[in-house]
């Protein structure tokens, strides 16, 4: 594995990896503060600070920002998730460094123009609204909310209207000074990389900032459960259920990620087979586990019929405990070597390999190479999957949401009496 790391003496640190045959690189900052990390009267900050940092700096205006990495052919996006921010670009070679000098730009020279915050205010409240528009996003947002009540981990990233139309200047300069220090930022690139060149940019761009101070504690996640229904004439039931699985430093991951795969990643999994196919009782109906730092979910969605949603429910939690019972070598083996699949098939792309440095290092300090995690993966036996999905049918904390017209879905109580029957 051609990764390289380095660490610039204020907690700064750089990961490249160097893909051979490759013209293009990408290249980001990964920033470890995301939604998580807002106290709640800053709920959706880190987003409107995601937006803001394309609207202006002390050396560009916005076009100019934009026009800087598409005139060389290029794109430059960025992301906000619960954990982290995103500042990335893809482009040839030969503009690496200018990829660089305009990441580090928005990231170090933002103006935070009045007149920008209240146009980026105005775009960041039609995305809710038109989040609001979306069953199928709305339902994870509100199960997220009754895993996780009254936590930050809990709350939306895009915040509510009224907390974004409310935030300032002072308030956006206020997070970037809590939270965006050198020790809380991640450089990477993958793809067409010079690793010593990038470190000697990075050094003159950001070996200035002052070491970071010791950053505020997370609050702990809490998986508490319950259920959210709201009633409304849709087209369909809208239904996302979520079982609390391991963090991502937990060595359980791996087995998590196979049995949700088994259980619905795909159309030979259990719940696409038994009730898409079969059945025909939805078009969409699928399984996935996430992680964070410390807890995880395993979620079930599907889109439904009112007059299908009980049979659909019943169902869905009946494939949940036949899995404990009779999970087969064969479906773990298809599991385990999608995952493979999908894994390295994912690391063709720069974009991929650089996403990959960055949340290694977040979590571990370190790259695990490839080789590392697919044995992870192939360690996963039938009789762990087995155990897990048990686990998960004893488990009594189970989160609900439906939205759509769910008169007919059973309740969360009498779905878990059904997984404890």
């Amino acid at each position: 594995m051609s990764v390289k790391l380095h660490t610039l003496s204020n907690g700064f640190r750089i990961a490249t990896e160097a893909m051979p045959g490759l013209k293009s690189t990408s290249i980001g900052i990964w920033v470890m503060a995301g939604g998580r990390h807002e106290r709640i009267e800053q709920n959706g900050i880190a987003h409107f600070l995601e937006h803001m940092a394309f609207k202006g700096t002390k050396r560009r205006t916005a076009l100019q920002i934009a026009e800087s990495i598409e005139d060389v052919g290029g794109y430059i996006n960025a992301y906000t998730s619960r954990e982290m921010t995103a500042y990335y670009a893809r482009v040839l070679e030969d503009d690496v460094s200018l990829a660089l000098d305009v990441i580090g730009d928005i990231l170090l020279n933002p103006v935070f123009d009045p007149a920008e915050i209240e146009v980026e205010r105005g775009v960041i409240l039609q995305e809710i609204g038109q989040s609001l528009d979306t069953p199928d996003d709305i339902v994870f947002d509100w199960l997220q909310e009754v895993a996780y009540p009254e936590q930050a981990l809990g709350r939306t990233i895009l915040g509510p209207a009224e907390r974004v139309s409310s935030f300032s200047k002072a308030d956006l300069s206020g997070f970037v000074a809590e939270h965006y220090g050198p020790g809380q930022m991640i450089l990477c690139a993958a793809g067409a990389v010079d690793h010593d060149a990038i470190c000697r940019e990075a050094e003159a761009m950001f070996g200035h900032m002052p070491a970071s101070k010791t950053p505020s504690l997370i609050q702990p996640a809490r998986f508490q459960g319950g259920e959210r229904r709201e009633l409304k004439s849709l087209e369909q039931v809208h239904f996302a259920l979520a079982l609390e699985g391991p963090d991502y430093r937990d060595p359980m991951i791996y087995t998590a990620q196979v049995y949700a795969n088994a259980l619905g990643g795909g159309m030979s999994s259990r719940l696409f087979q038994e009730i898409r196919e079969n059945k025909g009782l939805c078009y969409t109906i699928f399984a996935q586990a996430g992680a964070y730092e410390d807890t995880g979910l395993t979620t079930i969605y599907a889109g439904t019929s009112a007059e299908d949603i009980a049979e659909l429910t019943d169902l869905t939690l009946d494939e949940l405990k036949r899995a404990a019972s009779d999970m087969s070598e064969a479906e773990v083996a298809r599991a385990r070597i999608q995952m493979k699949a999908g894994m390295l098939m994912g690391l063709e792309s720069p974009s991929h390999r650089a996403e990959r440095l960055a949340r290694m290092l977040s979590i571990w300090d370190r790259v695990p190479s490839i080789e590392e995690t697919v044995e992870k993966i192939d360690e996963v036996t039938v009789d762990a999957v087995r155990t897990y999905a048990e686990k998960m049918v004893a488990d009594t904390g189970t989160a609900l949401t439906l939205y759509g017209p769910a008169e007919a879905a059973p309740t969360l109580e009498a779905m878990r009496d059904r997984l404890a029957a």
